[in-house]
């Protein structure tokens, strides 16, 4: 019995069902390769600015870093060695039966020789996809702010990120990465900023939004001066917690995915702009993360029209909350809702889409887009596309605007225009 893994030439391989046979990631994406060239997709700077791998597939090398020796020796005595059962679950209920499923089937890919893994599979991907830099960020780790023992979870973003730097990172000058903050320990958190600032492929930090925190509390105000001072944004990561009180009557995954992936980034949100986080940090670039954009629209004008009735209460604000959200927060664009053209072309004239905008692919997940969902919106004007595929990435990551002027692909890439840009239409 046998089982097709490729698509054209020697990508092409059959394997044993049961038995270790070749994948390939660029195989994989085949159809996606041919839509960016007939689009000329592979002709134009696009950055991704949110793909994931699976780090859990490597806890084993990733546990050797944490500095704590008992934890370290629990973590590597615990049985399977990969750790995962460390890594705390709250995604139990995605019904799969009668998908397609190829995370079980891309553990069988092959690195090239002297290559890790997860930058042959990175690299693989922007061949195909037709990218020039992507920003990656763990998956199973994404759940860890709900971890019981914050011990764990300070532990395992440092090791994490030691490992990731140190060992993956530096050979890929293509991927790049937000370096996880455990946030419930803010002065392990400014550890992680002043250590791993420079490191190779570092291009800012990422909290991971799926917990119970107040992020306008004074505890983090170190952070963010931190971050604003070094010109390095913040991302705030989306994920979900079926166990959630609010989510746990939900009896289908559909439903926790659709309303988990934006809750706790709504909270976090408004949290930061009715504290006036924007004011008193206004060269803090915040990025919110995999949420989509539909609840964009519904937050700006829902905290408008409190905020015109109690502006006692946001005694901070200068302008407002909507405003704060179209100039301050910079937006990825996956999941792009695009079932209401209508719908979606206001969305994006209300963020401030030219130059808030970044698209992701969140490759290698169920739910990916490509690049062709920005290029095909049929509103947009050439040049807001090539900001939203590319250039406000490198406006938003300083680090990778400099390492994009200084490498080849600018050759080969459009230019990059002023920060005014376009007219929306």
């Amino acid at each position: 019995m046998t089982e097709l893994l490729g698509t054209e030439g020697d990508m092409v391989r059959t394997m044993n069902l049961g038995t270790r046979a070749g994948f390939n990631t660029r195989a994989h994406l085949h159809n996606a390769e041919k839509q960016a060239k007939e689009r000329g997709l592979d002709k134009i700077l696009i950055v991704d600015a949110d793909s994931h791998h699976y780090e859990n597939e490597w806890m084993t090398d990733i546990f050797r870093y944490v500095e704590d020796p008992v934890l370290r020796q629990t973590f590597l005595s615990n049985p399977g060695g990969k750790g995962s059962a460390l890594l705390y679950n709250a995604a139990r209920n995605q019904f799969n039966a009668g998908r397609i499923l190829r995370y079980t089937k891309d553990r069988m890919e092959s690195p090239e020789p002297g290559e890790h893994l997860d930058a042959t599979r990175a690299r693989r991907q922007r061949e195909a996809i037709g990218l020039d830099y992507q920003v990656v960020f763990p998956t199973p780790m994404l759940q860890l702010g709900l971890h019981p023992n914050p011990r764990v979870e300070t532990a395992l973003a440092w090791a994490y990120t030691r490992w990731w730097t140190e060992e993956v990172l530096p050979n890929d000058p293509g991927m790049r990465t937000m370096v996880y903050l455990p946030f419930r320990d803010p002065e392990a958190s400014l550890r992680m900023i002043e250590t791993f600032s420079e490191s190779p492929g570092v291009i800012g930090f990422m909290v991971t939004s799926t917990r119970f925190v107040a992020v306008h509390e004074d505890k983090y105000m170190p952070i963010y001066a931190a971050l604003e001072e070094r010109g390095m944004p913040l991302g705030f990561h989306a994920g979900f917690n079926q166990q959630d009180r609010l989510l746990e009557g939900m009896n289908r995954f559909l439903s926790v995915h659709a309303i988990g992936f934006v809750l706790n980034n709504l909270i976090h949100t408004t949290n930061l702009v009715i504290n006036g986080i924007p004011e008193r940090f206004p060269n803090l670039k915040l990025i919110i993360i995999e949420s989509g954009l539909a609840w964009i629209p519904f937050l700006m004008q829902r905290l408008d029209n409190e905020y015109l009735m109690r502006t006692n209460e946001a005694p901070l604000l200068k302008k407002r909350p909507s405003e704060y959200m179209a100039q301050n927060f910079y937006y990825t664009t996956q999941p792009l809702e695009m079932e209401n053209m209508q719908a979606l072309e206001l969305t994006l004239e209300m963020i401030n889409a030219e130059t808030q905008l970044m698209f992701a692919s969140d490759y290698p997940h169920w739910d990916f887009n490509l690049p062709s969902t920005i290029y095909d919106l049929p509103f947009l004007n050439r040049e807001q596309k090539l900001n939203i595929l590319g250039r406000n990435a490198l406006e938003v990551f300083p680090i990778l605007k400099r390492d994009y002027e200084a490498s080849s692909i600018r050759a080969h890439r459009p230019s990059v225009p002023p920060r005014n840009g376009a007219g929306h239409h």
